[in-house]
This record gives structure tokens, sequence and C-alpha cells, in this order.
């Protein structure tokens, strides 16, 4: 039995927490306030994020930054990626002292477009880098808390450290495969959800499973692109990481991307559809971070200026979509064009 600190108490913290309590560990999320935390304690269930999924014997919730991390073999960070830096900050003398940090969060920063395992080193600079990893994969949390097999990758810079902490986290139901690419599971992961909010806006504009294919296909070649600027194997957008976290959150209404999409596509702006689902949303604030990353690196990425479009500047589903039909004809497997 290991001691993992969680911080964060949403959906994916929660799920998480349950998740590895059922396979034997003593997990402990940490909570800002606690008055949530007594609340979930109490109630022994996260009825706002994970619903009719009662805590195992052997998760705890708590505001106490001690409780949760001095004994932690292992902390996860699954809080939303506009608040990490913050969290971490604010939990950086606790975390100077753990064995490993695992960032479960999806996103890039907005305003310095850094990934959330740079943003974490930037809060903790005596800390390692090799001890520093991330972990992404096709991943829908209420399946995953509903007790539904999945699988994800978990990418650390030290081959040793990704090895013992896979052991940690791979069970019966949640097979982790390795990877020292930190940089391309944890991009791919972001990114593809910009192109799952496309996907969403596809699908309730009503422009046809085929052109939902292409926006797909080709929002996965272009976020591959922008993933091998940045210093990525673009291998690794064919994994669980990227290709297989892209495939599920498209294509499934269980995904809060998808559904923010579906959503735009009824007419509704972005605040009233993010109010309407009551949780965090990480592909809009990507979207603005991706659209800098790619005029800084010169990558065309039409795609992504497109769900950026329909998010922000008032576009319209069936607009983007003909725009992009109507670009200059181009080879499919020119690196250069999308």
């Amino acid at each position: 039995m290991k001691h993992i600190g969680i911080v964060g108490t949403g959906a994916w913290a929660t799920t998480l927490g349950i998740l590895l309590a059922r396979t034997g560990h003593e997990t402990v999320l940490w909570s800002r306030t606690e008055a949530r935390a007594v609340e979930l304690i109490r109630a022994r269930i996260n009825e706002r994020s994970v619903p009719g999924v009662q805590f195992p014997a052997s998760m705890s919730v708590s505001a106490s930054i001690d409780e949760c991390f001095s004994e932690s073999q292992l902390v996860i960070v699954a809080v939303p990626s506009v608040s990490v830096r913050q969290n971490v900050r604010d939990l950086s003398d606790a975390l100077s002292s753990v064995a490993n940090i695992v960032c479960a969060t999806k996103g890039i920063e907005i305003a310095s477009g850094k990934r959330m395992t740079e943003v974490i080193l930037e809060e903790l600079p005596e800390f390692s880098k090799d001890n520093i990893g991330v972990l992404s994969g096709p991943n829908l949390a209420p399946e995953i808390a509903s007790g539904k097999i999945s699988s994800a990758t978990l990418a650390f810079p030290n081959s040793n450290v990704s090895e013992s902490v896979q052991s940690i986290l791979s069970s019966d139901v949640f097979r982790i495969y390795r990877s020292q690419d930190v940089k391309g599971v944890e991009l791919g992961g972001a990114l593809k959800n910009i192109v799952a909010i496309g996907a969403g806006f596809i699908d309730g504009a009503g422009l046809g499973a085929n052109i939902k294919a292409a926006y797909v296909t080709r929002g996965l070649h272009e976020i591959t692109r922008l993933g091998v600027a940045m210093g990525a194997n673009g291998d690794t957008f064919a994994g669980l990481s990227g290709m297989g976290d892209l495939v599920v959150t498209c294509y499934s209404a269980l995904s809060r991307n998808y559904r923010l999409g579906f959503g735009l596509a009824s007419g509704k702006d972005l605040q009233s559809v993010v109010a309407d689902l009551g949780q965090t949303v990480e592909g809009a604030p990507t979207s603005q971070a991706a659209v800098r990353l790619a005029e800084q690196l010169d990558i065309d990425m039409p795609i992504t200026k497109a769900t950026h479009a329909v998010l922000f500047e008032g576009a319209s589903p069936r607009d983007v979509v003909n725009d992009l039909m109507l670009r200059t004809l181009q080879p499919e497997n020119n690196l250069q064009a999308t």
C-alpha cells in the first residue's frame, strides 16, 4: 500500500482517488477549503463531480497540507490548468519533499504557453525534473469511476522513475503504458480538446459524419505538427495520449469538450454553455494558448483557428467549416500544410 496525495477535489481528482483506493492504496484528496473537505468526508461521495459513486474506505479528503502530503510517496496534481501554478505555489513547501509528482491536468498555460509540468517545475525549482511526470490517455472519469476498464500513458524523463510509478498506478482495470516523451504525452492530452470542441459543434450543427471524420483526422495532423515543433516525438501522437484520447473525446457525449462544442452549435455563447455544464472545460483556454504558440512557431493550424473562432469570435460552425473547405488545395501528407 502506498500513500498517495491528490491535489484537487474535482471529477478527475476524485476518480483517481477512488480508482487507486480500490486497488489497495491510501488516497487523500487535498481541498483548498475546510468546508468542502468536511462536506465530502461526511457524505463519502462527490455528488457534484462524480455522482452516485461512494468513496472507498481507504480514501479521505482533507484541507490539511500535512495530512495530505507529509507521508505521500506519490502526489498527483489534478486541478484545472488555470489554477495549477497557484496550487503548486501554495503547496511548494510540502511538495518539495515528496518522491514523485504526476500531473494529470490536460492544458497549456495561456499567458506563457507552458506545459503543466513546466509550470510545476518553475514553482518547485529545487525539485528534480526527472521526478515530474504526466498521466494522459482516453480516460472519461464517469466510466472509470463506475468501474469500467481503461488505459493511459505515463511519461517521465527517467525510465526508472516511469517503471516505479507505473507499478503503483497500474491495476487490472487501469492499464498503464510508460514513455519518456513527456512533451508529446502532455501536448497530445491538452491539444486534442480543441479538436473535440470542433467535433461537438459539427455534430450539433448537423454537418455530417464525413466532415467530422475529416476534421478529427486533420486536427490530429496539425496538433502533431505543433507538438513536433515544440520538441515532442511525432509517434507519441499516434498513441493513447494522442489518437486514443482524441477518439474518445470527439465521439463520446461524456466528454465536456464535445458537449461544449455541441452546445455552441445551438447558438448559445461560451459563458452560457460552460455555466450549463458546471465543470471546467480545458479546450477553450487551450485553444487560446495554441493559437499563440502556432503564431510564434509559424505553424499553420486552420482547424485550431476555426475552433477558436467559434469559441471567441462569434463565428458559426457552418461558416468555419465552409471556410476550411475553400482553402488552397494541398497534398495530404505535406508536413508543411493542413
